[in-house]
């Protein structure tokens, strides 16, 4: 009797589920885990978080898509234990996809593209010393995901990104670390297809 209840439901999602074309927008809303996966000549390290994030994504072909990532979030540093403070960080990220079964319930994507990060709202310190950051990054980014149809032109979306991202740190001026942050961020969230 389950079994065949979830054949049913299985059929109705499909009969139901709008496949996205040529033309179409799909709009996000993630929850994303930001996990620094960081590398420091000095040892700094640099906590995780949780934060919302929206994308937008326009099907240039039925199975090619441009998907823009936008979320902000902030971090705190340590060097050995010791805080240093927070900064926050926009990597506003620009990604080519193609989707392997646009037709389908469940649907597939990998991407691959470009961030830019900007550091702000930078309190970072050693002793009362400022620490500073070059506020600009460029680097690549990586993505896999999957939409999984639960209406018409709704749907659940489970991503994952590496994003590279890097910084120069400084002390009165000085260069004394490059601080990679090359993040993987962990994303459930729930779109619509417009």
């Amino acid at each position: 009797m389950i079994r065949k209840n979830a054949v049913i439901l299985l059929g109705l999602l499909a009969s139901t589920a709008a496949s996205a074309d040529q033309g179409d927008w799909l709009v996000r809303a993630r929850a994303i885990s930001v996990q620094p996966q960081e590398s420091s000549s000095l040892g700094l390290s640099v906590d995780n978080a949780l934060v919302p994030e929206v994308d937008f994504s326009y099907f240039v072909t039925k199975n090619v898509a441009v998907e823009l990532i936008l979320g902000t979030s902030r971090h705190e540093v340590s060097l050995e234990s010791t805080s240093l403070g927070k900064v926050s960080v926009l990597p506003p990220t620009l990604t080519a996809q193609y989707h392997f079964a646009p037709d389908a319930t469940v649907r597939p994507y990998v991407g691959a593209g470009v961030n830019y990060t900007r550091f702000y709202s930078n309190d970072l310190k050693v002793g009362t010393q400022n620490v500073e950051l070059d506020n600009n990054s460029w680097g690549g980014a990586l993505q896999a995901g999957v939409d999984i149809a639960v209406g018409k032109n709704s749907f659940i979306n489970l991503d994952i990104k590496k994003i590279y991202i890097k910084t120069d740190v400084a002390l009165a001026g000085t260069k004394i670390d490059t601080l990679k942050l090359d993040p993987l961020v962990l994303g459930v969230g729930y779109g619509m297809k417009f």
